[in-house]
């Protein structure tokens, strides 16, 4: 089936206009029908309609891959769809594949045009089979209703159709995928958001979603008293009430609708946006005028929180939103601005907290396979900070230590988190190339022998740490990545018996240890780079249990009680946990509780409703940091990768966390604290669902633990008891 779709894609011969869409239709004889599916790919964007009803629920098909080496398909049942009359549109979009896209707006990323193919396959009663094809002589094209449509800056669209010139399909000859696989995951429409606060501003009307979120708002034409409507999206609002949008860059993140004889709702095809509000003009605002909805890939809900701190337990919401955001295809960095794209760091920083709340091993599945055919393309193997990558490449002038290391970090976590080692089989020799391209770095431009010296962006957005400051000083961070590479590696080898590979990497983890604590850690404890995401990494991925791992955390712990926590993208997520693991709970609360900046409640007391690409994105006068690290500014109020705190309210606060493989046995070991009053969660995983509750009672706490599997129950008085399937009860007095 799918190696006939080669034979059957199209275009049109229009010459490259950033934004165009093509609207194809095809007349399907009528006929009884026994069944009928249609199967469709697309190099772009496609959406397919029958009779004017759309053909399923995916959105944005046929998803974005690295498309010089993989396309999805999706077949859909269509049965239902096809009556007397039957007509098959299918409008086409750039999409990632020639559209507009990445942070340096490029067009044509991999190719000059769309193109899309389908088959629609009808059995008659008698059983005999009858195909309907793209390429079949009664395909047309139809006037397009899009003057515009594009990732970034939204849809502009004709009822009565734009006024744009229609060409015929065409054959399309350019280079077709090697690969074409059934998609794994598709984003759909999600929740839908209500309103919460309608604004005035004159002319002018500006909704309140009371959430930012990812998504986009649906248009009803009956309720417009007016010709246009225009919808710009924001996520906060200027201290004068109007729309916020310098964050989005070049991002126009509008949506114009031209009324006309059409009727029915309007919803983009092509865009979603990342936004708390919207700001509508030209058309009286009227309640049903517009609808929003979240989107988002599928996954479904696993994890459950809630404590007797209601800033903390917004805190928790907020990271949960803040991953609905950004799992849309790839794990974007954020939903708002001209980014969107699959950073491989950002990813694998959250990856475990978005494990927790969400079955993503599907999604994973898919992004670990678009990470394999990305470094295919690679010369030396190595895996890009953005997936799927834009095309063949190299490492580049930073190595970007932190983010291709996901090709191992993540494949690890869901050997633990859902107890299967296939994904640690299918990365394996993908993890052993970025691994082999680390080791032929080592020397790098500084000459340590067995590291990988060089620029980079080190423990990234750290306050007060610009990128000159960590192209100088990123060496105990890059290279605490390198170190858990050749754990990780040698382990796995281990795992799936290659004793030559566990040798070989094991070996080389023993020698680039010793050449990180001379390079970066002095006898006494300190580091040589001394700021704290050195240290956090240090001790989490490098040093041994040992005298000078206890010297490390001393002189880490003195730092944080002096400085308050000073850590970026990498080092947050281990910061928490490190702490709580070695004794120091309290101090671990007193961070997450903090309202200082940096903090996660300077935020949540801030009004925020996801978690925020950096720290102080907005001071504490008020204004947005929109001080540029690049070339533009980088504020982001809705990025993921500090929500990694949420492995501490599993793991930790509830105390979930496995003790063999996909949670076949299972570890409970809360950790209370008096400030909280009570907490309660929930884990859905592999084994079952597992539930964890405690809540001081005047000279005790009283813990309540459910578990689907044998156990090991931990509590604070040291006690622990082995338990097996079943619901138990414990107090300890204070």
């Amino acid at each position: 089936m799918t190696m006939d779709l080669r034979d059957l894609f199209i275009t049109t011969e229009r010459p490259y206009k950033e934004g165009a869409v093509e609207v194809f239709a095809q007349a399907i004889p009528a006929g009884a029908v026994e069944k009928a599916t249609l199967t469709v790919t697309a190099l772009g964007v496609y959406e397919a309609e029958l009779n004017g009803r759309k053909v399923g629920d995916v959105l944005f098909a046929p998803g974005y891959t690295y498309y010089p080496r993989e396309l999805q398909v999706q077949t859909y049942d269509v049965t239902d769809l096809l009556g007397r009359e039957n007509v098959l549109k299918v409008y086409l979009g750039q999409g990632w594949y020639c559209g507009r896209f990445t942070f340096d707006n490029k067009t044509k990323i991999y190719g000059d045009r769309p193109a899309v193919a389908w088959m629609l396959t009808v059995i008659r009663p008698d059983g005999s089979e009858h195909v309907y094809s793209s390429r079949d002589q009664g395909v047309i094209a139809r006037p397009s209703p899009y003057g515009y449509a594009g990732l970034y800056d939204g849809e502009v669209y004709y009822a009565d159709g734009a006024d744009a010139p229609v060409l015929p399909p065409v054959p399309y000859t350019g280079k077709l995928p090697e690969v074409f696989n059934e998609t794994i995951v598709s984003v759909r429409i999600r929740e839908e958001m209500p309103v919460k606060a309608v604004i005035p501003r004159g002319d002018r009307t500006i909704l309140d979603f009371g959430q930012n979120f990812a998504g986009f708002v649906v248009i009803d034409p009956t309720k417009m008293a007016g010709d246009v409507l225009t919808v710009r999206h924001g996520e906060i609002l200027n201290p004068d009430g109007s729309l916020y949008t310098n964050n989005l860059r070049k991002a126009k993140a509008t949506v114009e609708y031209h009324k006309g004889q059409e009727t029915k709702l309007y919803r983009p095809r092509f865009t979603y946006m990342g936004f708390r509000y919207v700001e509508l003009s030209g058309v009286p605002y009227e309640e049903g005028l517009v609808t929003a909805y979240a989107v988002y890939s599928d996954m479904v809900r696993t994890g459950d929180f809630s404590c007797g701190r209601e800033d903390v337990t917004k805190l928790y919401q907020n990271q949960v939103w803040g991953q609905k955001s950004n799992y849309v295809e790839v794990p974007t960095d954020c939903p708002q601005r001209d980014e969107r794209m699959g950073y491989t760091g950002d990813g694998q920083v959250f990856a475990l907290t978005g494990a927790y709340n969400f079955d993503t091993e599907a999604f994973w599945t898919k992004f670990l396979r678009d990470i394999r055919y990305s470094q295919i393309d690679n010369k030396e193997g190595y895996v890009a900070p953005t997936i799927p990558a834009q095309g063949p490449a190299g490492v580049g002038f930073m190595s970007m230590l932190g983010w291709g290391n996901c090709d191992l970090i993540v494949p690890e976590m869901l050997y633990w988190q859902f107890g299967s080692d296939r994904h640690l089989r299918a990365q394996y020799d993908s993890m052993k190339a970025f691994v082999d391209c680390e080791i032929r770095h080592m020397g790098g431009l500084l000459g340590k022998k067995d590291l990988w010296m060089g620029p980079s962006l080190g423990d990234w957005l750290t306050l007060g740490k610009d990128v000159k400051y960590m192209a100088m000083h990123n060496g105990p961070v890059s290279n605490a990545f390198l170190v858990n590479d050749l754990r990780i590696l040698s382990e796995t080898a281990r795992r799936l018996d290659k004793p030559e590979d566990a040798e070989r990497y094991a070996a080389q983890l023993t020698r680039s240890r010793a050449a990180y604590i001379k390079a970066f850690v002095k006898p006494d404890g300190t580091m040589k780079d001394d700021y704290q995401g050195a240290y956090v990494l240090a001790l989490r991925y490098v040093l041994e249990a040992g005298e000078l791992w206890d010297r490390v955390f001393l002189k880490l712990l003195e730092k944080l009680r002096a400085e308050g926590m000073q850590t970026g993208f990498f080092a947050t997520e281990h910061l928490l946990p490190l702490l709580a693991d070695h004794g120091e709970a309290t101090l671990a609360y007193d961070l997450l509780l903090s309202e200082r900046c940096p903090g996660w409640l300077y935020q949540v007391q801030r009004g925020a409703t996801t978690t925020w690409e950096r720290w102080d994105a907005l001071r504490p006068d008020g204004t947005v940091n929109e001080d540029r690290m690049s070339s533009d500014n980088m504020v982001s109020f809705n990025h993921y990768a500090f929500g990694s705190v949420g492995e501490f309210y599993y793991r930790y606060i509830l105390g979930i966390r496995p003790l063999a493989p996909g949670f076949s046995k299972v570890l409970v070991a809360p950790v209370p604290d008096p400030r909280l009053k009570h907490a309660k969660g929930s884990y859905t995983s592999r084994a079952g669902l597992i539930r964890s509750a405690w809540k001081y009672q005047k000279d005790r706490i009283v813990f309540d633990v459910a578990v689907p599997a044998p156990a090991e129950i931990r509590l604070p008085d040291g006690t622990v008891h082995a338990v097996e399937k079943g619901t138990y009860r414990y107090e300890v007095l204070l």
